[in-house]
């Protein structure tokens, strides 16, 4: 006989919400992928590319739907790490015209890269272990 398997609680969420925010570190982290094998940073690629933008159109979208539920802190947690990438690479580029600044510029974009895939990876597990992200 074939038996069941358990599918996880999800805690009322359904689980096309929790389908949709695979779907959204999918593409955060495909932005990811692509700054690290292209000619763009890591950060460039995640806060410029269009799987990220994407993901936070999506973020915004849907946002309403997972207010006060589990979910509800992932699409924060990726709105955020979004805004705050965007805002550390305005810091880079003031940063980068100035002939003083661009080492600690690169040591920057360097730091960013690692913090943005961090940020994905900390939080698509969460999600899979079906737990809010904190």
């Amino acid at each position: 006989m074939n038996e069941p398997v358990p599918s996880p609680d999800l805690q009322g969420v359904r689980p096309s919400l929790v389908q949709l925010t695979h779907v959204i570190y999918g593409l955060h982290a495909v932005a990811v992928v692509i700054g690290v094998t292209s000619s763009a940073t890591v950060a460039g690629g995640f806060v410029f590319g269009l799987p990220s933008l994407v993901a936070v159109f999506l973020n915004y979208l849907k946002r309403g739907d997972v207010a006060g539920s589990w979910l509800e802190s992932h699409f924060v947690w990726q709105i955020r790490t979004f805004w705050f990438t965007l805002l550390w690479l305005a810091v880079y580029g003031l940063l980068i015209v100035t002939i003083i600044g661009i080492p600690i510029a690169w040591i920057l974009i360097v730091l960013l890269g690692l913090w943005v895939g961090y940020r994905v990876l900390r939080g698509w597990l969460a999600l899979t272990g079906v737990r809010p992200v904190a």
